[in-house]
Parts: structure tokens; sequence; C-alpha cells
């Protein structure tokens, strides 16, 4: 996706708080639909949202904020969510049935086509979900052949 030619993008910083996981969730939604993909605006929304929810439990700062980033090229939609704790990388992990937290990423791997993680320039870490888009079309596509 880097070298494909943006159609759509949006950053907005947000202050590690509890609120924010909401706000961006419905920033999230709204965007995407405005952007013509909205079989897809509720997935994208809670994934944005479990991304959210991870950086302000695992990865937030006091006095650092955490930053979404939407994307749409030709090719995928991608949602990112830095936060400045690259030492704290996330992963899927085994839960039982009275675990009550430790789904998000298996929502995550769950929902999006592919996700993963990688270092923020500067200071952090960004994880980042997409979802295929067919080119020209505002539909999207399963991603082939790209492993999560």
């Amino acid at each position: 996706m880097p070298n494909d030619p943006l159609l759509h993008e949006d950053r907005l910083d947000y202050t590690p708080v509890p609120r924010s996981v909401p706000l961006a969730r419905t920033r999230t939604a709204r965007l995407v639909i405005e952007w013509g993909y909205s079989e897809v605006a509720g997935d994208v929304a809670l994934v944005v949202s479990e991304l959210m929810t991870n950086a302000l439990l695992h990865g937030s700062i006091r006095g650092r904020l955490i930053r979404v980033r939407l994307a749409v090229t030709g090719v995928a939609l991608r949602v990112e969510v830095s936060d400045p704790r690259a030492e704290r990388v996330p992963w899927p992990r085994e839960v039982s049935g009275e675990d009550q937290f430790g789904r998000g990423l298996l929502l995550v791997e769950a929902l999006a086509g592919r996700w993963g993680v990688e270092p923020r320039e500067g200071v952090g870490k960004t994880v980042w979900a997409e979802w295929g888009v067919a080119v020209g079309a505002r539909h999207v596509v399963p991603l082939v052949g790209v492993e999560k």
C-alpha cells in the first residue's frame, strides 16, 4: 500500500483517555461510509475501537497522543493506530471462556484481510489493519495471497 496513490486519507491524534475510543470509532465509521465503503464501515470501526483500546491500555504514556490514520488507495483500505510504546508489541493470545479480556486482536484477525505491527518513525509503534478494495470501484474485495 505505501506505493499506491492515496484516494482518501484522514489522521487525528487523540488523548489517551477512555472517551477517545468511541470518538475514534464514530469518526472512522462516518468517514468510511462517506468514502463509499459502507459494507465494511462497522468492521473497520470495530477494529479501530479494539486497536485504540489496546493502545490506551498497553501503549499509552501520560502526555503523549495516540494517532489514528485512515487511508484508501486503489487496492486497500487501511487503518493505523500509533502509540509511543514500541517495546509493547501486541500479539493474539489464547483465551478461555471465562477470560474477560484478550480477544481484541482475535477480532482484528477475523474482521480484517490482514494486520500487523511496525515501528513508528521517531518513537513508538503502529498497529495496522487492511481490507482489499477493487481498483476503481467502491467496494471491498478479499486480500488474496496475503498472510496476517
